[in-house]
């Protein structure tokens, strides 16, 4: 049982509820991060850490329509603080254990003028970031309220140095990359993506983001006017309905916007192993999770070669699952026929499958499939009855795709599918999707989701290098599991890459192995053809690597340029390197082995070959211990992998 305590003390300041202005500050458990409120003409924040400025005085408010602006001259009525040190059990694991510590306050504020508004401002400080939301109080809680815009603001006190990604528009799949630039470099045409990670110093990394996005709009950043990236604003998602043109969020009643959160570590490796994100969300109210099964995937014909959905390729693509061990197989795109029209049925399968028989063939070989949906016609459809069709059908989840917005309505619709799915113990993997603000902690059946730039695009364009490779776990993975498909055995060099079918990756062989300890979902989706996997180096890691982990750790890494993660499944430990597209000697201490243990270690390394033919590989099997240090030598765009069992 896990041990769990919550000190919570309530403490009224009477010199501050008497006065219209002041200054509060929180800080974090360990006393290195402080976040202070100040209530001066405009409500405004600032944040510190280590005694240095992460983030300079910046303002807070919200613009309505038909209404009047809220942010000026505002009086404390009531803080409340408190303490949370909480342990919790997550279901999908990169830990075994996460602890929610935190010291946390509660604003009460009202308008001084007319009309007299009450909000409170609730504030969290971590040992690894803070974060601060608004509740709306409306005394009318009939009044429907609708937010123009939502005015926070993140000033910096100097130029830094930032990886941003840019979608430029609202609608996005959010498929792109996050580039190394200055913040000055962010300009009023660019709409920037979150996370947005940051280094404020040689000691000091962080990344501006958003947890429990719940009825309400995802947040982008833009450059406010005249100041050369060094403030930014928030720029909600605006709602689709065209006759309404410019409103973000419409609500009546008490309504919470999510958290803002400044992610920080000492390192860039910190923020990767940080959970506040889902600290920030409720707990799993799903009341018995034992059905929600982590596992690995083989992916139908739709990557691996030319769209072919027949009886057969299901076939083959099932017997790879089940020769290689993993749980899951996927039937994508067609199973139902042709998608996004009127007529598409995502309750009858194409006329050439015979569904029963497929799923009949896949129990008789211990997995489970899963199906691909579009988001438009589960939308015209019974979603309710087509879950129950699934259900007895004894499908494991259903992924959704093409959505690419997160608007309030869109992240409503996400929700209620979630849900109604989990209402059929069925799982859900979202593509063309918004990025992931923890809420997989309240509803766990929410495996994973894309909004990334991963392997696919290797069917068609350059983009996915080695180099993008080694940024997102610093950038986009902050934000939580990323549906990225590793898996191509088809590995190149970067002279040798070309596009089209058999798809082909950038990288080697190795550098492809990484990617299965170091990016996370706990679905994870193998993208590769099963003549590919056939009698392949590598192809034994594969079978033996999980999707979810007992404990995560960075052991070193510089974002873009390189990372080395360790984690633990049970007793086992999985080992993993990337680099760029320059090649790096690394070497790497085992003092996260257990001491006095001894365990054999078995890696999968760049050879000699590598440099010129990405699909060579060595393998290496060596006793190791608590204490020793392995040197490991990384071709450009190559890796290592290894797990390490002990004796």
């Amino acid at each position: 049982m896990i041990k769990k305590y919550i000190l919570f003390f309530a403490l009224f300041l009477t010199l501050l509820s008497c006065t219209n202005t002041g200054q509060i500050t929180l800080t974090s458990p360990d006393g290195t991060i402080s976040v202070d409120i100040i209530n001066q003409e405009m409500l405004s924040y600032s944040v510190t850490m280590d005694q240095n400025m992460i983030i300079d005085q910046s303002t807070l408010g919200f613009s309505f329509q038909n209404a009047p602006p809220i942010g000026k001259f505002l009086k404390i009525l009531n803080i409340e603080t408190y303490q949370v040190d909480k342990n919790w059990e997550p279901v999908l694991k990169r830990y075994a254990v996460i602890r929610n510590q935190y010291k946390g306050m509660v604003i009460e504020l009202q308008e001084m003028k007319y009309p007299a508004r009450k909000i409170n401002i609730e504030v969290r400080a971590y040992n690894d970031g803070i974060a601060f939301r608004t509740v709306f109080l409306p005394a009318d809680t009939s009044f429907r309220w609708t937010i123009m815009e939502e005015e926070t603001r993140f000033r910096f006190s100097e130029d830094l140095e930032c990886w941003a990604v840019d979608y430029k528009e609202f609608d996005t799949h959010q498929e792109s990359e996050f580039t190394k630039m200055s913040l000055s470099d962010v300009t009023k045409n660019m709409l920037i993506g979150l996370p947005l990670t940051i280094q404020f110093s040689e000691n000091i990394y962080g990344a501006i983001t958003e947890a429990a996005l719940i009825d309400y709009s995802g947040m982008y950043l833009v450059a406010d006017e005249a100041s050369k990236g060094q403030v930014l604003r928030s720029q909600l998602a605006p709602r689709h309905n065209k006759d309404r043109e410019g409103e973000k969020v419409i609500f009546s009643g008490v309504h919470k916007t999510p958290w803002r959160v400044i992610m920080l570590g000492r390192t860039a490796g910190e923020l990767v192993e940080s959970e506040i994100i889902q600290n920030l969300n409720a707990a799993c109210k799903i009341q018995d999770p034992s059905w929600i099964k982590p596992g690995i995937s083989a992916w139908d014909h739709w990557w691996s070669g030319e769209v072919r959905m027949e009886q057969d390729v299901i076939y083959e693509y099932i017997d790879l699952a089940s020769e290689m061990g993993w749980e899951y197989m996927l039937i994508d795109w067609q199973w139902y026929g042709q998608f996004d029209r009127s007529e598409a049925n995502i309750m009858k399968p194409a006329p050439q499958l015979n569904m029963s028989e497929i799923l009949q063939y896949a129990g008789q070989k211990d997995i489970r499939c899963w199906l691909w949906l579009y988001w438009t016609d589960v939308e015209r459809a019974d979603f309710n009855e087509a879950c129950k069709l699934y259900r007895d059908w004894g499908i494991a989840g259903v992924k959704i795709d093409f959505m690419a917005r997160d608007d309030q309505e869109m992240v409503n619709w996400y929700h209620e599918v979630v849900k109604t799915a989990a209402r059929h113990q069925l799982m859900v993997d979202f593509h063309g999707a918004y990025k992931p603000t923890g809420w997989r902690r309240t509803f766990p059946n929410l495996m994973t989701r894309e909004g990334v730039l991963g392997n696919e695009y290797t069917k068609w364009s350059y983009r996915v290098t080695p180099d993008h490779n080694c940024t997102l776990p610093f950038t986009r993975m902050l934000a939580g599991p990323m549906d990225y498909t590793p898996g191509g055995f088809l590995n190149c060099t970067a002279e040798q890459f070309i596009t089209g079918t058999p798809a082909r990756v950038q990288g080697t062989r190795s550098h492809t192995l990484a990617q299965f300890v170091i990016y996370d979902s706990p679905y994870l989706v193998a993208c590769d053809h099963p003549e590919n996997y056939h009698n392949q180096s590598g192809r034994g890691f594969l079978m033996e690597v999980p999707s979810v982990w007992d404990d995560t750790k960075v052991l070193n890494g510089e974002i873009g340029k390189y990372i080395t993660m360790a984690r633990r499944s049970g007793e086992r430990w999985f080992l993993a390197s990337m680099t760029n597209s320059d090649a790096r000697e690394i070497a790497i201490d085992l003092n996260f082995l257990v001491p006095g243990k001894k365990y054999e270690l078995v890696g999968y390394s760049d050879s000699e070959k590598s440099w010129m033919e990405g699909q060579e590989i060595d393998k290496i099997k060596e006793e190791v211990e608590f204490g020793d240090i392995i040197q490991i030598k990384m071709a450009p765009g190559g890796g290592y992998a290894a797990f390490l069992v002990p004796e």
